[in-house]
């Protein structure tokens, strides 16, 4: 009976032996699987909900872009959220072109992050807006540095962005000198539009041969005087980004560039609607998050 009760023993203990021993196993696969996905290079790109502007945050292996800053009324919420994505300091702030809704809350954050490089188009505005922003990059000992056109920053292996303007292009009208961009990681790309309208966009469709993108960054939030159907087919994305406030008084995204993504079986998010919008990517797969 003794030695009956000591062998149910033994096997209880194996047994319990092998369940825990598979239990920290499993753990361990968890916690290892864990840390490769916080290891792992991974895009994430912020479309951020600033109202009626525009405003784009770009991480990537320990860079940092921001792509315009919002309208002033915006500056607040801009700067409590890329706290939020415990933004310390920024590798590139570009600025499409002096607008205020795309340059009103630079200064803010000229002021609250610490700014390695700064870019703009040979553009200037008088107004508080654009004098503020000046005034700070003084302050903070920065320059703007005006691209040209294929200029590309490094953002770190197989990433890189690149300028597809400045065009050798006079207009009055100041959205059509916006800074166009175009970001590549692996296998995927995104292009950034600023506020550029149609008259651009023929002139990109002549002269450039890397406009496909898996995601556009809508010219002029959704107006019907960007978008053309050619420029939309050329750069044949998977998805659309609308940046616009809700309810704004231009009408902004305008139904014949719906009806266009539409056609085209384009998806589109817009931030008036969704809030911020955020895609992730490996590179190879890019997907909303």
């Amino acid at each position: 009976m003794i030695v009956k009760k000591t062998i149910l023993n033994l096997v209880i203990s194996i047994l319990l032996l092998v369940f825990l021993t598979s239990c920290n196993y499993n753990t361990s696969e968890t916690f290892d699987t864990n840390n490769s996905l916080k290891n792992k290079k991974i895009l994430k790109v912020h479309f951020i909900d600033v109202g009626q502007g525009d405003a784009t945050l770009i991480e990537l292996h320990g860079y940092t872009t921001l792509i315009d800053a919002g309208p002033n009324s915006s500056a607040e919420s801009l700067i409590y959220y890329l706290k939020s994505q415990n933004i310390k300091s920024i590798d590139y702030i570009i600025t499409t072109h002096p607008d205020e809704d795309h340059i009103g809350g630079i200064d803010e954050v000229l002021s609250r992050f610490r700014v390695k490089n700064f870019y703009g188009p040979k553009v200037t505005k008088n107004t508080d807006t654009f004098k503020s922003m000046v005034k700070e990059l003084k302050k903070q000992d920065l320059k703007i540095t005006v691209p040209y056109k294929d200029m590309v920053l490094d953002l770190g292996e197989q990433a890189n962005l690149i300028f597809l303007t400045p065009l050798d292009y006079k207009d009055d009208n100041e959205n059509n000198l916006s800074l166009v961009t175009k970001l590549n990681f692996k296998d995927i790309s995104i292009i950034f539009m600023g506020d550029c309208e149609s008259d651009v966009e023929k002139l990109l469709i002549k002269d450039s041969q890397i406009l496909e993108s898996d995601i556009i960054k809508l010219g002029h939030h959704g107006s019907k005087s960007s978008s053309s159907l050619a420029f939309l087919k050329k750069v044949a994305p998977d998805y659309a980004i609308i940046s616009c406030g809700k309810n704004n008084k231009y009408g902004h995204p305008h139904k014949e560039t719906i009806d266009k993504l539409d056609n085209l079986n384009i998806k589109y998010y817009r931030t008036d609607i969704e809030g911020n919008i955020i895609f992730i990517s490996d590179g190879v797969n890019i997907t909303k998050d």
